[in-house]
């Protein structure tokens, strides 16, 4: 059995503070070392979110640029056109006029109604107007239907929109024309779009 004297405690009560003020230290230590690493991960999420955000903000931005862009070529094509500002019907029918002489079409008949609304949403800064056309016309061949309404969609000055065409076989020998007569009727109804800048208006006073 070891005994220890007064003298022997002296000197191991100094090592057992010694070790507890090291291992005291070494949990601080621990500590620190936790609470600077969930500081670090908190720090990288926030640049992390930050940056995701930014991304976001970015990419819309880019997004609104473009449809911007695609919305300028469009009005820029539509303006050449003569598409937008007050319909033109006077070059509407010399349009008519034109292509009836130059497809030799038998015969070519129309009715314009007046102009109307179309738009049935909530007002905007531009507002599409309509004025419908019924068409009549005799054709040698149903070529001459698709022709007509081709040269008007690529050469008027207004959106053309097909509503609906009715084409008829026409008995034999009707409307003769340089060896040849009309074999078909065609009746449609076409819508002529234009489209005006409501803003302006509804600014003034």
């Amino acid at each position: 059995m070891i005994r220890l004297s007064a003298a022997d405690f002296r000197k191991l009560r100094s090592s057992i503070l010694t070790a507890t003020l090291m291992i005291g230290i070494g949990a601080a230590a621990v500590h620190v070392a936790r609470l600077t690493t969930a500081n670090a991960q908190r720090a990288k999420l926030a640049v992390t979110a930050e940056r995701n955000a930014t991304d976001g903000k970015l990419k819309q931005v880019r997004a609104e640029e473009s449809e911007i862009k695609q919305k300028s070529i469009l009005f820029n094509t539509l303006h050449e056109r003569g598409i937008i500002g007050e319909e033109q019907r006077l070059e509407w029918v010399e349009l008519l006029k034109d292509i009836r002489v130059q497809r030799r079409l038998l015969d070519l008949r129309y009715e314009l109604a007046p102009q109307r609304l179309l738009d049935s949403g909530p007002p905007g800064d531009f507002a599409f107007y309509a004025s419908t056309m019924k068409l009549e016309l005799k054709l040698l061949h149903e070529e001459d239907l698709t022709r007509l309404l081709g040269d008007l969609q690529q050469q008027a000055k207004a959106l053309i929109r097909v509503n609906r065409c009715r084409v008829e076989r026409l008995p034999p020998s009707v409307d003769e024309r340089a060896g040849g007569h009309a074999n078909l009727v065609a009746a449609c109804e076409i819508d002529w779009l234009t489209v005006r800048d409501v803003s302006q208006k509804a600014s003034q006073p």
